[in-house]
């Protein structure tokens, strides 16, 4: 039975996510499978890809062809590698122990290498975000700058309003005394008014005794 090792597909529309198996050739795509190896997440960056080594060494030993994907995503993981390197403990040029040096170092400098792709992509971020902000400081400036001479003008205008209400309660605030006098005069006036009542009435008094004194000469 030919077997192949290649992706089934699976996750949601636009956002794929993948199943790495051993199927038979002649089965379909998304259908039944032999057994699953592992996963792969294109939707990330880099790639996150979980993947059974060994058991895919194994699956390659017994003969089974990967994809063209497949053989990437295997090549990346390191499978073909160990399937290269157990070809040399067959042959008697390597031992286990020499294979899993060598294979352990591989994956320590991938590693490396992974997370230096990493790093550049934070940083790259790192830089996208400040520029954005950078911009959006610029733009916000400049609006500002703009609209400098309107809030200089409305506050003209605010000093203008202030200053000619000030003056107004200023003018209030003199006009004020004056019309109290009026009522200080008429108030004035009863007490002339008395003045002058009080001679008369001394007069007629002064004129009603003349005749009694009269009598009393007589």
């Amino acid at each position: 039975m030919p077997v192949k090792i290649r992706l089934q597909r699976h996750g949601k529309k636009g956002k794929p996510f993948y199943w790495v198996v051993a199927a038979d050739s002649r089965a379909k795509r998304d259908g039944k499978f032999l057994e699953k190896l592992g996963t792969y997440n294109p939707n990330t960056n880099p790639a996150t890809i979980n993947l059974d080594v060994d058991g895919s060494v194994k699956w390659l030993q017994n003969g089974a062809q990967p994809t063209d994907t497949a053989r990437a995503i295997l090549s990346y993981k390191g499978v073909l590698l160990k399937h290269h390197l157990l070809g040399g403990v067959r042959k008697g040029a390597l031992t286990e122990e020499q294979v899993e040096e060598k294979f352990n170092a591989w994956l320590e400098e991938k590693e490396k290498g992974i997370q230096a792709k990493r790093d550049g992509l934070d940083k790259a971020k790192a830089d996208a975000k400040a520029k954005a902000l950078e911009a959006e400081k610029e733009v916000s400036e400049k609006r500002a700058a703009a609209a400098l001479p309107e809030v200089e003008e409305e506050v003209a205008e605010e000093a203008t309003e202030a200053a000619a209400t000030e003056e107004a309660t200023e003018a209030v605030a003199e006009e004020a005394p004056a019309v109290e006098e009026p009522a200080k005069e008429e108030a004035a006036e009863p007490e002339a008014k008395a003045e002058e009542v009080a001679p008369a009435e001394e007069a007629e008094a002064s004129q009603g005794a003349e005749p009694n004194e009269a009598k009393e000469e007589e």
